[in-house]
């Protein structure tokens, strides 16, 4: 996967060349790849899957090898499910049917469904599985390439209908349009200048248990409403490992980490040996943050877009990269910089106007929560209408911004949280 195949070797242009490989470019347009997307996470594999569906030349960089360890839960909500490819069958890990909820330990409760309210993987197959798709729809994939930068003015770039992806190693990259995709310490977020206005640390164990503790969470996860504000923990299943995470804001470091010592230690699980031990940072953009800049897009974690309670990002990735490969496309087809805005600016209006309202009804939500958790911690656990929710959100049934929408009991929910919160702020 590492090494670019004859076909890919003609579309790169060394920047040692200077100008003369640039004029190259212009003269053969087979030089110039329609779309380059950054980055073969979800976003990433989304997006290039929906380019290539619609039959436009695709690169795809990536810079580790595949597959490969992402700190991440692995849930798959409705959301995510229905967001996937054609085709596309979930390597799923664990169908979850209960779910049982503390408060920072205490209060335990579970609820039980007799559907299934969504399902566990473990990101490096699933993310494999999604490039693959990716590949088979038409994009080609190049693994090991750092990029370093991308260009849309100076020498590298042979004209304003083209944009220059530098890598780590000299090779410059020649596209009609650029996804940026590349995680949430994204190089092409930087270009745009994505702005961010809530950072948080996920600290996460995949632990390796015996068969009767295995036995013991099948079907079932927990999640504990945690004792910083805004955080929480979950044990996630997954056959005979158990995913176990805690998530809050930066800055807390030493605390989240205590957290998750004393989470895992309360479950009875601190005599096994955690096989992976990782961290990751998740940042959420702030209402006024570009998704574009002249004809290179952002998406997924590259963007900021996250649901800012939860931090769920899978479902954020896959539909967010759908519609940046879709626009991007459009992009490419763009013969000035008047029709790129414009193409560009569609893609933001689709991103506020369903991610975007997502985004707001979750940030309401975390700013409740951090004041009131036991509040949340009581509706969930004791009001058979919030369990009702939770349960179709999960499945897909709405989504939150949905569920204030149509529901007034749901809007009326928000309310009497954003009074409280604000009484108490």
């Amino acid at each position: 996967m590492g090494n670019a195949s004859d076909r890919e070797q003609k579309h790169i242009v060394s920047s040692e060349n200077g100008g003369t490989g640039a004029e190259e470019a212009v003269e053969h347009d087979e030089t110039v790849w329609d779309v380059v997307v950054v980055g073969a996470g979800p976003a990433g594999a989304s997006a290039a899957y929906a380019a290539a569906v619609a039959g436009r030349q695709v690169l795809l960089l990536e810079k580790a090898e595949l597959p490969r360890y992402k700190t991440c839960g692995g849930g798959i909500i409705g959301p995510s499910r229905d967001s996937l490819p054609p085709g596309f069958e979930l390597p799923l890990r664990e169908r979850v049917h209960a779910v049982t909820f503390t408060l920072n330990g205490r209060l335990t409760r579970t609820r039980r469904s007799k559907k299934t309210l969504f399902g566990l993987i473990n990101r490096p197959e699933f993310d494999a599985l999604l490039v693959e798709h990716a590949q088979k729809a038409g994009a080609t994939l190049r693994t090991g390439v750092t990029v370093s930068r991308v260009e849309q003015h100076g020498p590298a770039v042979p004209d304003r209908r083209t944009v220059a992806v530098v890598t780590s190693d000299g090779e410059t990259v020649l596209a009609r349009a650029v996804v940026g995709a590349d995680g949430s310490a994204s190089r092409i977020g930087a270009h745009v200048g994505v702005k961010l206005d809530q950072v948080d640390l996920g600290l996460e164990a995949e632990i390796p248990v015996p068969d009767p503790v295995a036995e013991d969470w099948a079907g079932r996860v927990l999640i504990d409403w945690g004792p910083m504000p805004g955080s929480y923990g979950w044990v996630f299943p997954k056959g005979k490992t158990l995913t176990v995470g805690v998530i809050s804001a930066r800055g807390e470091g030493a605390a989240t980490k205590r957290y998750l010592e004393d989470f895992i230690a309360r479950l009875g699980l601190a005599g096994f040996e955690p096989e992976i031990s990782s961290g990751h940072l998740t940042r959420c953009r702030s209402d006024d943050s570009p998704l574009s800049r002249g004809r290179v897009l952002v998406c997924g974690d590259a963007a900021g877009l996250l649901e800012p309670w939860t931090r769920e990002g899978i479902s954020f990735a896959l539909r967010s990269g759908r519609l940046a490969g879709e626009w991007a496309v459009r992009i490419s087809e763009a013969h000035d910089a008047v029709d790129a805005r414009r193409q560009a600016l569609n893609y933001a209006f689709a991103i506020k106007a369903g991610l975007g309202v997502e985004m707001g009804v979750g940030r309401r939500l975390l700013s409740a929560f951090e004041r009131r958790p036991g509040i949340f911690h009581a509706a969930i656990t004791g009001l058979r209408p919030a369990w009702r929710a939770f349960a179709d959100i999960t499945r897909g049934a709405t989504t939150l911004a949905g569920l204030v929408r149509t529901s007034a009991v749901a809007r009326r929910a928000m309310e009497t949280l954003d009074r409280r919160a604000a009484s108490r702020g």
